[in-house]
């Protein structure tokens, strides 16, 4: 029977202000997944979102939406993301699923009838960011431990879970299983911070927020984010339904992977919820540490502002392609610790490994094949001086791979594997085939050299899959080889004789990081001037100045490619720091958009919601400020500089043409 394995990230909330930072943790899983299904085992990877509780009713309100209109183009946001990074998940959950919510009110009502809720009155400081209540001595000089953040005294009945029931229960856990909590320092962490300063109970439930799971037992009663957000990693399987097959496969889970701030609600909380129900805890909980810009953990006020630096993953992957993405974040950042990120160490990894040592490996080997047999594999020849050490580097590879990405060691794993493209790198100059091409006697030897050569090749691009989804693909083709191939092909000298060579353009092409880091200040500059422009709109020459002064005349052919369209403002809010810049969502139809306006000086938000405009909506996209436009609003400008919304005269349905 084959082996399974089931990995998860955290479920994450849809902000839409997405960094590098939010790529981590699914990067990695994604990579884990996809080196144990290419082992031939089942695995089933699990990601999605946590789209309950006070933030997002806030947020919705504050726009004027339902909570479900709110979060479904944030929500769209991330698959976006997700594939564009070449996310393998094999579900992405939502909690607002019809199925999760079915399987939280379970939960709910069997904790209930255990005794292991009850009701209570709670008082309590709470951070709505983080949606977590503290005590007074929980705090950080007054505010948020975890985030930093104002936080507000509250005082309701809530529904209460016995955490503190299961604290011998935990410590026991730890003491019996030393890998089911890395690493190691996230041990201690949570035995002297939490358990031995003793566990408080839960509050697992609002009255006062509505946006989530209604309790069955009690209609006044919604979950409060833990259970309902923890549960996903079960719900998604069919725990507790008649079709539970997914459950009886793969749970418990081999690994939950998530960022060291929430650590202490799966290594504590979730486990104790699990031992409530009866049910075996996952085998491992991972938490990473974090992505550091100077210093700071990347956050959404810390993106392309911070220490100037490009940290927008649409527009890094534009720039450098996913795989060199997906390679620094994998390589760069030691595993469990905390890592930096600057655009400058992003470009040398670029250069230093992809371009210098796997692009011009496989550049140099196309080439001397294409040049001296035709772009055909030569034979291969007897082992002769430096060929053996290559060859046994190649073949005691997987077992290296394998082991470093058992524990975990997911950049020893690459280094393992570039360790291979160096020395095959080295056996280049070692054998000097520009040499042996010279000489007639010496062509059985040269076509061996080059033999080796592109079985190193193929074996490390193999080896390169789950973690270069692209640029190992586009390798194996190259060579004729299955570009699914598995870890079952990794037997040295399976490349027939003859097999044609494709000589492709190269893969990472070298980065001028001068250049390159020049260009990027300047891309920063134009982006915040484009934000700048956008809020202050430019003004006529004079009153009565003609229609075209300042402008070139246009044909009625120019005027037609604009598509002009009425819209309503569904939801509107400023732009945080930005004193010019409003936000709108716009509903186009039956869709909705999302437009930011530097209005902000002559309309409040709350007034724009419900007004119909006119929107230019074949703008190409931009962001303005880190938020998304897809159009523009349109405005009349007085000589003062006062502005007016452009609107129809009569009541034109959403979505209407304007000519």
């Amino acid at each position: 029977m084959a082996k399974k394995y089931y990995i998860t990230t955290p479920i994450y909330y849809p902000s839409g202000n997405w960094h590098i930072g939010h790529c981590y943790t699914t990067v990695i899983c994604d990579a884990l997944a996809r080196f144990h299904k290419m082992k031939g085992e089942e695995v089933y990877f699990l990601t999605g979102t946590d789209e309950h509780g006070q933030k997002v009713e806030k947020e919705a309100a504050k726009r004027n939406v339902t909570p479900m209109a709110f979060i479904d183009p944030l929500v769209a946001q991330l698959k976006d993301m997700w594939k564009l990074l070449d996310i393998s998940y094999d579900r992405f959950i939502r909690t607002t699923d019809e199925d999760h919510v079915a399987c939280v009110q379970r939960i709910y009502q069997r904790l209930y009838e255990s005794g292991d809720i009850y009701k209570a009155e709670y008082e309590g400081r709470y951070c709505t960011p983080c949606e977590a209540f503290w005590t007074e001595s929980q705090l950080k000089d007054g505010k948020c431990p975890d985030c930093g953040r104002e936080v507000t005294l509250q005082k309701e009945e809530s529904y209460f879970f016995r955490l503190s029931k299961y604290a011998p229960a935990i410590l026991k856990l730890y003491e019996d299983n030393p890998e089911f909590l890395q690493p190691k320092s996230r041990v201690n962490e949570m035995v002297n911070n939490f358990l031995k300063a003793g566990l408080t109970d839960l509050c697992v439930s609002r009255t006062t927020v509505k946006w989530g799971v209604q309790l069955p037992f009690d209609k006044k009663h919604y979950s409060y984010v833990w259970i309902d957000a923890l549960s996903n990693y079960i719900s998604a399987l069919g725990y507790g339904t008649e079709n539970d097959a997914l459950f009886r496969k793969f749970w418990p889970a081999d690994l939950h992977m998530v960022g060291k701030e929430i650590v202490r609600f799966h290594a504590i909380v979730w486990p104790a919820i699990l031992m409530a129900l009866g049910e075996p805890v996952p085998r491992q909980i991972y938490g990473h540490g974090w992505l550091l810009i100077g210093g700071d953990k990347l956050s959404k006020s810390k993106q392309e502002a911070a220490a100037g630096e490009l940290t927008d993953p649409y527009e890094l992957v534009k720039r450098y392609g996913t795989d060199a993405l997906r390679y620094f974040l994998l390589r760069e950042i030691p595993f469990g610790s905390d890592g930096e990120y600057t655009g400058e160490r992003l470009l040398n990894r670029i250069n230093a490994d992809l371009a210098n040592d796997l692009g011009n490996l496989v550049s140099r080997t196309q080439a001397m094949i294409a040049q001296n047999f035709g772009g055909k594999l030569p034979a291969r020849g007897p082992v002769e001086g430096p060929d053996g050490d290559l060859i046994a580097m190649c073949e005691a590879l997987f077992e290296k791979v394998d082991a470093d990405m058992g524990a975990l060691n997911v950049p020893d794993a690459l280094a393992d594997i570039f360790a291979v493209i160096s020395r095959a790198n080295k056996y280049i100059d070692e054998t000097a085939p520009w040499i042996l091409a010279k000489d007639p006697a010496q062509r059985e030897r040269l076509g061996a050299v080059l033999y080796n050569l592109a079985e190193a090749v193929r074996i490390c691009a193999v080896m390169l899959r789950p973690f270069l989804t692209k640029a190992s693909a586009a390798i194996l083709r190259s060579l004729s080889f299955d570009e699914n191939a598995g870890f079952e092909t990794l037997r040295f000298g399976t490349l027939a004789a003859g097999t044609p060579i494709e000589r492709i353009p190269p893969i990472f092409p070298r980065i001028d990081v001068k250049k390159e880091r020049a260009e990027v200040e300047k891309f920063l500059k134009e982006r915040h001037a484009q934000t700048e422009k956008a809020a202050k709109p430019s003004a006529p020459a004079s009153d009565g100045a003609p229609m075209s002064e300042g402008k070139p005349e246009i044909s009625i052919d120019d005027f037609a490619k604009l598509e002009l369209r009425v819209g309503e403002v569904v939801a509107c809010e400023r732009v945080p720091n930005s004193k010019k810049l409003l936000h709108e969502t716009v509903k186009i139809g039956d869709k909705l958009r999302s437009v930011v306006s530097g209005i902000a000086e002559h309309y409040t938000a709350e007034e724009m919601v419900g007004k119909r405009v006119v929107v230019v909506t074949n703008l190409k996209p931009v962001k303005l400020c880190g938020v998304l436009s897809e159009g523009m609003i349109l405005c009349a400008e007085d000589a003062q500089g006062n502005l007016s919304l452009v609107s129809p005269e009569r009541a034109i349905a959403s979505g209407g043409a304007v000519r």
